[in-house]
């Protein structure tokens, strides 16, 4: 391996693939300083101001004078904020269908969706009925569950909102769709709704918003009317109780890999993210709309800088409008908020390699691929079109995800290359490194490693494969590294969006 990579003609730095001392060779100069693994070299002589390139893009300004050779990193490069010249449906690669269509084993639920797991959800509207939520999913331990295999668990879905918050507006719906994505996620067999009763977010609401009826597998209940914690948790274990049988009769099978509605995710990211696992997973996504299935990008803040490249993939104007206007809003959020887009990334981020957001984005986006950016959704929004599409969320891993899995996501997967705990339920993660060091250091954690991509030559495309593979095991019923962990049921977070009156 060598010692450095320079990823296009064009770019004005290389990256170190491992820690180089000062005098090491590198193309016509040599290094200035020591560069840590993941870290730029200036590849060229920069003047103050002038824009960085890498990913043939810039990722920022020198802020002072960069010899070739040069370590650069924070303390000579400067963030500012994009103002790139959007186009629109300029950069069209038309989805190729799959000329032979794919299966897994999964859940057909009676409305035709498809689900990958089979749960017991417990979904609270508010703060005050956690602890209600938390005794009833504690109630049933593995040997009750023993009696039904085909059942994955109770899960109490408990968060810290839901009262003192405008009733309308964007932190209120956003809230509401959380809980009707989740109230309707293909991945529950079953759903029991506990809340207070005085909360702003008002169960009854919900229902006369969405339609939602009760029913021998969809109950509400709140711990006023029932009059009291202990006779709402005997209540709500009643209820489960009862729907446990009826989620057992689900049995997997066969359905087609259309059926699949994947969250694309990172968290933890370094400098390999861009160049292994996320073009990998990008072209996982590629062959999973190939067969008709969704990839759901999200993270607004980390496609700050890239987001020219995804509205060129727009399907069209509006699309791409939708997009841009996403962007224009965090910028405001971040400066009424006294903050900056390059508040991201983070200090763990940045050690593992990544000077700014404009970087950090353009890594991150490559995990949705090549094909054609079908549709562009709010927070926790249904997700409604096949292909390549992108959900609005804050950068925040717990928060983002929980808003991709309200939008229909069955399976996650989450690359990192600092590491990282995640999970999620219902809807399992997979978890890809990006390099062999740290996989191998976290492997009860990781289930593919992308960093042979550059250890051992492995191609994009053998490891995009490899990774689609999975995403067929996972669906079928395979458990992933954090499943056997037990992780998910701390990681539902819906995004807070306003003021807490």
């Amino acid at each position: 391996m060598a010692d450095f990579i320079r990823l296009d003609p064009d770019d004005s730095v290389v990256t170190a693939t491992r820690a180089l001392e000062v005098g090491t060779p590198v193309e016509a100069f040599k290094t200035l300083a020591l560069i840590p693994s993941g870290h730029k070299i200036a590849a060229q002589d920069m003047t103050n101001g002038e824009a960085i390139r890498k990913y043939a893009q810039v990722i920022g300004y020198a802020s002072e004078a960069i010899f070739a050779g040069d370590h650069v990193h924070t303390h000579n490069v400067e963030f500012r904020n994009t103002d790139a010249a959007y186009e629109f449906s300029t950069d069209m690669r038309p989805v190729e269908p799959a000329k032979t269509p794919d299966t897994f084993m999964g859940y057909r639920r009676e409305n035709g969706r498809v689900g990958t797991r089979n749960y017991i959800a417990i979904v609270t509207s508010v703060n005050c009925s956690a602890t209600a939520a938390r005794r009833i999913a504690d109630s049933f331990g593995p040997d009750e569950l023993a009696e039904y295999p085909n059942v994955d668990g109770v899960v109490a879905f408990v968060h810290g909102t839901g009262c003192g918050m405008a009733g309308d507006g964007d932190g209120f719906e956003a809230l509401q769709r959380v809980m009707w994505g989740y109230a309707k996620h293909p991945n529950h067999a079953g759903v029991l709704m506990v809340g207070l009763g005085c909360e702003m977010n008002q169960i009854d609401w919900l229902l006369e918003a969405y339609g939602l009826k009760q029913s021998d597998t969809f109950q509400t209940m709140n711990i006023q009317n029932v009059a009291g914690l202990q006779k709402t948790i005997d209540m709500g274990v009643a209820k489960v109780r009862a729907m446990l049988p009826i989620a057992n009769r689900a049995q997997r099978t066969p359905c087609p890999a259309s059926e699949l509605t994947v969250a694309l995710q990172c968290g933890g990211s370094d400098a390999w993210s861009g160049i292994t696992a996320n073009p990998a997973l990008g072209n996982a996504c590629d062959l999973l709309t190939a067969q008709g299935g969704t990839g759901v990008l999200a993270e607004t803040p980390e496609i700050y800088g890239a987001e020219h490249l995804l509205t060129r993939r727009a399907v069209d104007q509006a699309t791409g409008d939708r997009l841009v206007g996403l962007i224009r809003w965090w910028e405001d959020y971040t400066a009424r908020n006294k903050g900056s887009m390059d508040n991201n990334p983070s200090p763990g981020n940045k050690a593992g390699g990544l000077t700014t957001i404009l970087e950090k984005s353009l890594g991150a986006a490559a995990k949705g691929g090549t094909t054609p950016l079908t549709g562009v959704y709010k927070y926790a929004e249904e997700v409604r079109a096949k292909g390549f599409t992108f959900m609005d969320s804050p950068g925040y891993d717990p928060a983002s995800v929980t808003g991709q899995i309200a939008g229909g996501c069955n399976l996650v997967v989450f690359t990192t290359g600092r590491g990282s705990a995640f999970g999620s339920k219902p809807a399992p993660t997979i978890k890809v490194a990006t390099n062999t060091t740290m996989y191998t250091r976290m492997s009860d954690d990781m289930d593919v490693n992308a960093g042979d991509i550059l250890s051992d030559g492995v191609s994009l495309e053998t490891k995009g494969r490899e990774i689609y593979q999975m995403l067929l095991d996972v669906a079928s019923g395979q458990m992933t590294k954090s499943e056997a962990q037990g992780l998910g049921d701390y990681e539902f977070v819906p995004w807070q969006i306003g003021a807490v009156m």
